[in-house]
């Protein structure tokens, strides 16, 4: 298997060496004086293998706030290998969370205050013959400052950015020459590595032209005469592209950029769901010889983002995914996973119909970005922030860890946007970030923006919280949207446990479910396809529940499609459902909401998720009738009768494809079960890798009890630690052996020890027939002088799961959209062409007189009409009484619906020149949306507009669109 991007080559043997340093560390909890000397006896301190925080087993124990703090101290020894004289020995850390102040030997090496960035350190200087101690002094506090300036960080958030404290991410050590090609290190290092990218893509021949440019230093006391060569090989080994550079002179202690590049065929282009990934190995060739040879995992892939749309290898891709927390973290282990189990997590997301994970505040792990190019997941990447723009030092610290992010990330390519702000920033600031990615990444494919700046001229990408956004130029996709909150274990109204359902964050699993559908329709429902302003969609918040930021009445956020353990809810199966396509699903597919277990004598309401076009729902066979189909993709029954058996749902659309989904009535629990998941190298005991199992109630045919709320009892032996899982009450269960399953079933972790032997497991529960699963142990290979040539994420195979980028459109075309030649208004004239600027923050409103209260486009013909789409000011919390008329004749009267954005007014479809838009009535506030938190504010109620422009005779239009039917094809 390839070695990781910048890691010493395993296709091209040289003088360059990568060693994993997780293993072997030791750590004391506290502050420690003269931890940093060589000498100190640290025989008494606590073993521990990266990545490892001090007080992870906190994790969903606790609100983020409540997070234990402090100074954490780590020691490592080691002894290296003989190396040419000259070499140069580096450090790499991938993240430490807070600061960490770096020792080898005694003498100080680096320090690292951000908490976000990888950062890096130059250490030959400090090394001795033998034994070497590396000592690491890491504080997590709050409230930490930085030492040169004073100044805080603004992401070092209570809110947002939960505080595991200690070295939180992988630790490399690289050996090289004295000619040497550059770590993707700005922090600590200023250095900037390997840059790799592809253009001139002839899509159809799979063909493009790879560059590869690489930083090189001559460390040496003499001139060097150093070339290039670029090779490129395939996920199998085989080598499909080389090419070799000119020989330059390097002068002793010379910096410099070597660049070559190659055409290649028959590539397999990187895509959603399909990890086509290449190794591309740079080698300094000196006399022939390859004295430093480095490989990048990259794949290739052609993006643009124009006419407020996504193309990736051609296909327009409206975003549907999730706004995930950084932080991505497991119960009782936080942040410190196995790559395996990042690809697990990052892999369902893709499974649920996921395009799209926009990661929130920070810049995500190197490990979890590596996984999406893996599993195919398009990644948005922010770097280092909270929710508002800065200035002074607070933003310079965004500039240097927005370029120390992009440095190390630039050649994953699934990474498709660079995220500046949480929140709007100024132009002036946002030119600013454009420039660090001009600088660092400008051939990556990537656009540049933040949330929201919708009007900006120079962000290339925008889209706000959740607000519902169209544009006809730069795309904007809505950066976090239905917020609500549901626990897994809370079913509907008619299983236990039983929980009053609530839309203020405390939803069931069906309420949440149809909340899901309901708000993804507000974004499909002005997908591409459907006129010349379109919304590129949207990342629901979030997909797995997190420790962070909650709003429900537990500790954690539960607004995840799965729970913290990643076991599915019923959204995620309502996403796989409406997002199995670039665009418009492509796969028919149909999924009942909730189970068929129940009292006899229960009536209840049935909801169904599909994209056909009608759904007959059918009991033991007998045809209930087709249900109510409402927001798209849901079909409804108001009031079916259970009884035991089975309830199926069939689908048809249009074109006469058919899906189909039934859930059945299952027996009396009887017994447990047990089904382990491992990574590809099984369960290693490397003190680091994580073993998940799967605990389920089933009845005497094996079948899974969804009503089973069992407390189960469980007992572990051998070489494992004991993690388990999380459930509602009694502390979420976090660490105890004792949880019950939820919904019929629940998901334990197991910690791997270091030491060989069998890890057996049990579970037991009153009146159910016990469980028992034996796990076979690996030992990982042995240390060599504490380091380690074992990388885990090697062993992980990648997935092509969805298959290249199909051809052919992803869309139909749906209906026209008509331009007015001329806008006239009763009052404010010269304001009214803002109706109809693609901008969603300027606007017209009338002078607030009723017969004045009126706006007419004119159009240069006669033209057809059969619908107006309006994004009225105030429009969470105003509905206006409106007669829209065609030249005279009136094609629509009522009063519009309170949105989060954009309203529909369809009418039969009628030909004139001039539509007139007259408001018939004085409008009133009300909010149409309850208790949304972040919707009941005085800004919220600004970004409408609403605080500006009082309600009554005061007709508003933020912008307007007109539709007629789709064009003859």
């Amino acid at each position: 298997m390839p070695a990781q991007a910048h890691d010493a080559s395993t296709r091209r043997p040289s003088e360059r060496e990568t060693f994993n340093l997780n293993a072997g560390w030791l750590q004391f909890t506290g502050d420690a004086a003269g931890a940093e000397q060589a000498e100190l006896d640290d025989k008494g301190w606590t073993g521990v293998t990266l990545p490892n925080a001090f007080n992870e087993k906190q994790a969903f124990a606790r609100d983020i706030k409540e997070l234990s703090t402090g100074i954490t101290w780590y020691r490592k020894h080691v002894t290296l290998p003989k190396r040419a004289a000259g070499g140069r020995v580096f450090l790499e850390f991938e993240g430490v969370r807070q600061a960490a102040e770096v020792w080898v030997n005694g003498r100080a090496v680096a320090l690292s205050e951000n908490g976000v960035t990888a950062f890096g350190a130059d250490i030959g200087d400090a090394l001795v013959a033998g034994d070497n101690v590396i000592a690491v002094r890491v504080d997590n506090d709050w409230r930490y400052k930085e030492r040169a300036t004073g100044s805080g960080f603004q992401w070092n958030d209570r809110n947002f950015n939960v505080n595991y404290g200690g070295i939180t991410r992988n630790v490399k050590l690289h050996l090289t020459g004295s000619a040497y090609q550059t770590l993707p290190l700005l922090n600590g290092l200023g250095t900037t590595g390997q840059y790799v990218w592809a253009d001139a893509f002839d899509l159809t021949r799979h063909a493009a032209t790879i560059h590869g440019e690489t930083q090189v230093r001559n460390a040496g006391d003499r001139p060097r005469r150093l070339g290039l060569r670029v090779e490129i090989f395939d996920r199998t080994g085989k080598r499909v592209g080389r090419v070799d550079g000119g020989a330059v002179t390097i002068a002793a202690g010379e910096t410099r950029m070597l660049a070559a590049e190659t055409r290649a065929a028959g590539l397999d282009f990187w895509s959603w769901g399909y990890g086509a990934l290449y190794t591309v190995t740079t080698s300094l060739i000196d006399g022939g010889k390859a004295i430093d040879s480095v490989d990048t995992v990259t794949g290739f892939r052609q993006t643009a983002f124009t006419n407020g749309m996504i193309r990736l290898n051609g296909r327009v891709m409206q975003v549907h995914g999730y706004a995930q927390r950084t932080s991505n973290e497991w119960p009782a282990v936080g942040v410190s996973i196995p790559p395996w189990i990042s690809d697990f997590s990052n892999a369902l997301m893709v499974e649920s119909g996921g395009n799209m994970v926009r990661w929130m505040h920070l810049a995500p792990s190197k490990q979890d970005v590596e996984s999406a190019d893996r599993v195919g997941l398009p990644q948005a990447m922010p770097a280092g922030d909270s929710e508002r723009d800065v200035t002074g030092r607070r933003w310079d610290q965004r500039k240097e860890v927005m370029a120390a992010s992009i440095v190390y990330h630039r050649n994953n390519p699934s990474i498709l946007f660079y995220e500046s702000g949480n929140e709007s920033i100024s132009e002036a600031h946002m030119a600013e970030m454009k420039a660090i990615r001009d600088r660092y990444d400008p051939h990556g494919g990537r656009a540049i923006g933040s949330r929201e700046m919708l009007d900006s001229k120079i962000a290339e990408y925008g889209g706000e919280m959740l607000y519902i956004n169209k544009s006809g130029g730069k795309p904007l996709w809505a950066t976090e949207y239905s917020r609500d909150e549901g626990a897994r274990a809370f079913q509907d109204d008619w299983t236990p446990p039983f929980h009053k359902d609530s839309p203020s964050y405390n939803r069931n699993q069906d309420s949440h479910a149809i909340e899901d559908v309901e708000r993804w329709w507000d974004y499909y429902r002005i997908r591409p396809g459907t006129g010349r302003r379109v919304s590129s969609g949207g990342v629901n918040i979030i997909f797995s529940d997190s420790n962070t930021h909650y709003r429900g009445d537990n500790n954690y956020r539960r607004s995840g499609e799965v729970d913290a353990v990643r076991l599915p809810k019923q959204g995620f199966y309502a996403h796989q459902v409406m997002w199995n396509g670039w665009v418009d699903p492509e796969t028919p597919a149909t999924h009942i909401i909730g189970h068929w277990n129940y009292p006899a004598g229960t009536r209840k309401p049935i909801a169904v998720v599909s994209n056909g076009d009608a759904v007959e729902l059918f009991l033991n066979g007998r045809s209930l009738g087709k249900g109510d189909k409402s927001l798209g993709f849901l079909f409804r029954w108001p009031d079916v009768a259970w009884h035991p058996g089975t309830l199926r749902a069939v689908s048809t659309s249009a074109d006469g494809r058919k899906s189909e989904h039934q859930v059945e009535t299952v027996g009396k629990p009887v017994a447990l079960r047990l089904k382990p998941h491992t990574s590809p190298r099984g369960f290693v005991m490397d003190g680091a890798d994580i073993a998940l199992v799967d605990v389920e109630v089933v009845d005497d045919r094996g079948r899974r009890v969804p009503a089973a709320q069992d407390r189960i009892r469980f007992t572990l032996e051998g070489p494992a630690e004991w993690r388990g899982g999380i459930a509602q009450g009694e502390g979420n269960h976090i660490l105890s052996p004792d949880l019950p399953v939820e919904a019929g079933v629940n998901r334990v972790l197991l910690r791997a020890g270091t030491r060989a032997g069998k890890v057996h497991l049990k579970a037991s529960a009153p009146g159910l027939a016990p469980a028992e699963l034996v796990l076979d142990t690996v030992a990982p290979p042995a240390l060599a002088g504490g380091l380690s040539r074992d990388f885990p994420a090697r062993a992980q195979p990648g997935l092509l799961t969805r298959g290249p980028t199909p051809a052919g459109a992803s869309y139909r075309i749906t209906r026209s959209t008509l331009q007015p030649a001329q806008v006239v208004a009763g009052s404010n004239p010269a304001e009214a062409g803002a109706s109809i600027d693609d901008n969603e923050l300027s606007r017209w409103t009338s002078d607030g007189k009723p017969d004045t209260a009126w706006v007419e486009y004119r159009f240069a013909e006669p033209v057809t009409l059969s619908g107006v789409e309006l994004k009225l000011v105030g429009w969470r919390s105003r509905a206006y009484p409106l007669r829209i008329t065609l030249d005279g004749r009136t094609v629509w009267e009522g009063e519009t619906a309170r949105s989060l954005g954009y309203v529909e007014q369809a009418f039969a479809p009628a030909q004139g020149r001039v539509l007139r838009i007259q408001q018939t009535a004085p409008t009133a506030d009300r909010d149409g949306f309850g208790k949304v938190v972040e919707l009941n504010n005085a800004k919220a109620a600004g970004d409408t507009g609403a605080d500006e422009i009082p309600p009554g005779w005061r007709l508003g239009i933020v912008e307007a669109d007109f539709h007629g039917p789709a064009p003859q094809q």
